[in-house]
C-alpha cells in the first residue's frame, strides 16, 4: 500500500536499524568474552580450554558468580548447598506427574522453574544473599524437573534426587535410575561446563532486560528459558540429531548436503553470528564425540558429522558451532533429541544468573527505539465505507 504519508529512511543516518542488533554494545561484563576471529572464550578471565577438564561444572559456577575460582572449603561449602537444594516442592512435582507427557520438555522446564519462585519464601527478597541462594536452588533444582518429566513420560518412577555426588552425577542417575559410571559423569560434566556461559546471547539479553525492570530471577531465568527453545538459538542441537536420524546408514552424505544447499535450505549446527572460525567448544565436543560414539558402537554418526563438517567447509567455507557435535555427543549417551536443550538449560542457568546479580548491581532499564516506518495520520473513514 503506498500513501503520500509512507516514509523512507537513509539507513546510513541514525536513527537506523541494526537487525538483531548486530555490533550493538548494551552491556558490560565481567562475565564472558569472546574473540571470534580466534575462536577465543573466556569465562571471568579464564581460558575455556583451560577450564575444560581442569574444573567442575560446581567451580565453573562459583567462578561466574563470584568472578574467582573457589578454595576447597568454598567448593564444599557450594557443593553442600546445592544438594541440599536438590528436592523439588510437591507441587511441582504434582504438576509434572500431570502435565501432558507429549509437551515440549522446554516449555515444562519453563513452566516448572516459573513455579519455584511460588514456595521460594525470598522469592521476592532482592538482597544479593537471598539471590545467591535463589541462585543455588535453580541450579540444583532444574536436574531434577527435566529428569522427573523425561521418566513421567517414559511411564517410569520418578527418582528423588541423590545426597550425594555432582551435578551431572545427580542428574544422570535421575533421568536413567542407576548410578552413572565414571566416564558418563565426566563427560555429562564437560559438556555442563562447556555451556555455561556466552556472552552476550538471545537468552542472555533477554535474562538481563528483564531484571533491568526490577523483576524477581525467577521470572528472569524463566524469560531466558523461553528465548533458549527457539531453534536458532539452545533448539538448534535438537535439530542437528533431527537431521541425522533422518538419514540412511547407507545415505551419501556429500550429496545430502550439496542437495540441501542447493535448495538453499539451512544446515543446522554450522555458523555462528560471532566466531569467524571453529567454535572453541566445538573443538572439545568433536573429541569427544568421537570416542564416545566408537564406544556404542555408533561411528557411522561421527563419520556422518565429520563428512558433513568437510562438505560445509569446502563449499561454503562455514565452521560448525557447539550444537554439531553435542548432538552426537548426547545421542551416544542414550539421552533423546529433545531433552538437548534441556540440559543446555541446566548449565546456562549458572551464566544467566550471573547476569542479573551483575545487571541488579549497576542497573538501568532497558529501552532501545524502534523506528517507525508506517504511514502517519490516515484519515478515518465510516465502517460502512472500509
Amino acid at each position: 500500500m503506498s500513501n503520500a504519508n509512507t516514509q523512507t529512511f537513509d539507513t546510513e543516518q541514525y536513527p537506523f536499524i541494526n537487525k538483531g542488533l548486530e555490533g550493538i554494545v548494551a552491556f558490560s561484563t565481567n562475565k564472558s568474552f569472546i574473540d571470534g576471529q580466534k575462536g577465543e572464550l573466556i569465562y571471568a578471565g579464564y581460558n575455556i580450554n583451560d577450564l575444560a577438564h581442569n574444573v567442575s561444572f560446581e567451580e565453573v559456577c562459583y567462578l561466574l558468580w563470584h568472578e574467582k575460582l573457589p578454595t576447597q572449603a568454598e567448593l564444599d561449602e557450594l557443593n553442600k548447598e546445592l544438594v541440599a537444594n536438590r528436592a523439588l516442592p510437591q507441587p511441582v512435582l504434582d504438576y509434572i506427574e500431570s502435565t501432558n507427557s507429549e509437551a515440549s520438555p522446554m516449555s515444562v522446564l519453563r513452566t516448572a522453574t516459573s513455579m519455584l519462585a511460588d514456595f521460594d519464601d525470598d522469592a521476592e527478597v532482592y538482597t544479593d544473599e537471598a539471590n545467591m541462594r535463589k541462585a543455588i536452588k535453580m541450579t540444583a533444582q532444574m536436574p531434577a524437573i527435566i529428569a522427573a518429566f523425561h521418566r513421567k513420560r517414559e511411564g517410569k518412577e520418578i527418582m528423588a534426587p541423590l545426597s550425594e555426588g555432582s551435578t551431572a552425577y545427580n542428574f544422570l542417575y535421575m533421568l536413567n535410575g542407576e548410578k552413572p559410571g565414571e566416564q558418563a559423569e565426566k563427560t555429562m560434566d564437560l559438556c555442563l561446563v562447556l555451556h555455561a556461559e556466552h556472552g552476550m546471547n538471545a537468552s542472555t539479553f533477554t535474562a538481563r532486560a528483564i531484571c533491568s525492570t526490577m523483576s524477581d530471577i525467577y521470572s528472569a531465568i524463566t524469560g531466558a528459558i523461553g528465548s533458549l527453545k527457539g531453534p536458532l538459538h539452545g533448539g538448534a542441537n535438537t535439530a542437528v540429531m533431527n537431521m541425522l536420524l533422518e538419514l540412511d546408514k547407507d545415505a551419501d552424505i556429500n550429496e545430502f548436503v550439496s542437495g540441501k544447499l542447493a535448495r538453499k535450505e539451512k544446515i543446522m549446527g554450522f555458523g555462528h553470528r560471532v566466531y569467524k572460525t571453529m567454535d572453541p567448544r566445538a573443538v572439545h565436543l568433536r573429541s569427544m564425540a568421537k570416542g564416545l560414539a566408537k564406544e556404542v558402537g555408533m561411528e557411522y554418526l561421527y563419520e556422518w558429522s565429520e563428512t558433513i563438517l568437510k562438505t560445509m567447509k569446502d563449499e561454503k567455507n562455514i565452521d560448525p558451532n557447539v550444537d554439531f557435535f553435542s548432538a552426537t555427543v548426547y545421542y551416544s549417551m542414550g539421552i533423546k533429541p529433545d531433552l538437548y536443550t534441556t540440559i543446555f538449560a541446566m548449565s546456562r542457568v549458572s551464566g544467566w544468573t550471573a547476569h542479573y546479580f551483575e545487571q541488579f548491581a549497576n542497573n538501568r532499564l532497558v529501552r532501545p527505539r524502534a523506528l517507525y516506518v508506517g504511514e502517519k495520520n490516515l484519515p478515518i473513514s465510516q465502517i460502512s465505507d472500509r
